[in-house]
C-alpha cells in the first residue's frame, strides 16, 4: 500500500483503490504518525499536534478513540491484508508499522538526497533524472485537505524547503548538462512562484545570456533589482550585480600576438672592405 501526503492526505490499496478519510483529526492522527514510520511517536506529541498549547482534559482518552478509528478504517475499507496490524500501541505512544518505501514523504527525502550525491559526484545525467523522481511526487501542498497543526506545520515547511533544494539540483545538473535553453521557462515560474529567491533570478539571468538572449537577461536583471528594492529595500547580492556587470561589458576578442615572422629575412649590409676579404679569401 502507499501513503501520499504530499498533496491531499490519501491511501491507496495494493488493489490500487484511492481513500481520503473523511476526520480531520484521524488524518492529523495518521499523518504525524507517518512521518516517523516505524518509530514511536508519543501521545504527548499527537495532543501537540491535535489541540495546540490547549488540549482538553480528555484529550488521552479522546486520542485513543482517533487511533481505535484509523484501526478501524484499515478494515472496514478493505485497505490491508487480514492479519495486518497497521497501528500498535507502545509506550509512551504509538508506532505505524509501514516501510519508508510506502509513504511518499520518505521517498521525496531519499530521492533529494541521492541526486545531491550524485551531482557531487559529477554525475548530472543521473542526478537529473532522480530528481526529476522527486519533483514528479508532488501532487500539491502537503497535507492540503485538512488543517494542520503545530507539530505536522513544521514538517510541512522542511518538505517546502527540501522541494527548493530539488529544483536547485535540477537547474543545477541541467546547467552542467548545458540545457540552458530547457531550463529558462521552468526558471520563468519559479521565480514568480519565489520571488525573492535571489538565486532562481541569478540563474534565470546567466541562462537568459547563454542563450544568446542578452536584453532578455537585462530585463530580468532589472526585475529582480526592483523587486528587492520596492520588498525589502535590499539592493541586489554582489553576485547579481556582478553578472550584470557582464552582461554590459561586451565580450572582445583575445589578440593573441604572432610570433612566427614568415618575411625573408634581411642579411646585414657589410662594408666594402669585408666583403672583398670574405670573397677573395683574404
Amino acid at each position: 500500500m502507499r501513503f501520499n501526503l504530499i498533496g491531499p492526505f490519501e491511501i491507496v490499496a495494493d488493489d490500487g483503490r484511492i481513500h481520503r478519510p473523511g476526520t480531520p483529526k484521524v488524518c492529523q492522527t495518521l499523518a504525524l504518525l507517518l512521518t516517523r514510520p516505524g518509530e514511536i511517536v508519543t501521545a504527548e506529541s499527537l495532543i501537540q499536534e491535535l489541540w495546540g498549547e490547549k488540549p482538553p482534559r480528555s484529550a488521552v482518552t479522546t486520542l485513543q478513540t482517533y487511533v481505535y478509528h484509523a484501526r478501524r478504517m484499515f478494515v472496514n475499507e478493505n485497505l490491508v491484508p487480514a492479519g495486518r496490524s497497521l497501528i500498535t500501541t507502545s509506550p509512551p505512544g504509538y508506532v505505524i508499522q509501514v516501510d519508508d518505501s510506502e509513504v511518499d514523504i520518505r521517498i521525496f527525502e531519499r530521492l533529494v538526497a541521492q541526486s545531491r550525491g550524485e551531482l557531487s559526484d559529477g554525475d548530472p545525467v543521473t542526478a537529473l533524472r532522480t530528481v526529476r523522481s522527486a519533483l514528479d511526487l508532488w501532487r500539491g501542498p502537503a497535507l492540503s485537505n485538512f488543517p494542520a497543526g503545530d507539530m505536522l506545520t513544521g514538517h510541512v515547511v522542511h518538505l517546502e524547503e527540501l522541494r527548493i533544494r530539488a529544483f536547485e539540483i535540477r537547474i543545477e545538473a541541467e546547467e552542467q548538462l548545458g540545457l540552458h535553453r530547457e531550463s529558462i521557462p521552468e526558471l520563468r515560474k519559479l521565480t514568480n512562484d519565489y520571488p525573492l529567491n535571489e538565486w532562481f533570478h541569478t540563474q534565470l539571468i546567466t541562462a537568459l545570456g547563454a542563450a544568446g538572449r542578452r536584453a532578455e537577461a537585462l530585463q530580468a536583471y532589472q526585475h529582480v533589482r526592483r523587486l528587492l528594492a520596492d520588498e525589502l529595500g535590499l539592493e541586489p547580492s554582489l553576485e547579481l550585480k556582478q553578472l550584470q556587470i557582464k552582461l554590459l561589458t561586451p565580450a572582445r576578442k583575445r589578440i593573441v600576438p604572432d610570433h612566427t615572422d614568415t618575411r625573408p629575412r634581411q642579411v646585414p649590409l657589410q662594408p666594402e672592405g669585408e666583403r672583398f676579404a670574405l670573397r677573395f679569401g683574404a
